[in-house]
């Protein structure tokens, strides 16, 4: 089973999108866990939403696209990691581990961790 974890931050808050060296040291080991493990499919940090973004809105077939920074900051998508686990038990287990690395370092995160759908077109 495929399970996204994705993880949000406050873009308002100084130093959630510049990270520390101490930050990068512990999430550098992390990823390394993860990928040892042999679950890792993808993962990747996202860039302030001031920085080349947009967000296309969809209402009643009329499409808006509204070039960033976003207004709400709060529950901005800063990243997200792709594991092939056996359980959403075993999921959550690494996203708390994941978590960990941020609140390590002082920051407050929210992580969701959802599983992939695996639509007729997966085997």
């Amino acid at each position: 089973m495929r399970f996204m974890m994705m993880h949000k931050l406050d873009e308002a808050v100084p130093g959630n999108f510049e990270p520390s060296p101490e930050f990068l040291k512990r999430m550098g080991a992390y990823m390394e866990e993860v990928s040892r493990a042999g679950i890792l499919v993808a993962a990747e940090g996202l860039c302030k939403s001031s920085e080349e973004s947009a967000r296309i809105t969809a209402t009643k077939g009329k499409k808006t696209v509204t070039d960033g920074p976003f207004t709400e900051t709060k529950e901005l998508i800063a990243g997200f990691g792709l594991v092939e686990v056996r359980s959403k038990e075993e999921a959550v287990e690494w996203a708390k581990r994941f978590v960990d690395v941020f609140t390590e370092s002082g920051i407050d995160v929210e992580v969701d961790v959802r599983r992939v759908s695996e639509g007729p077109h997966e085997g």
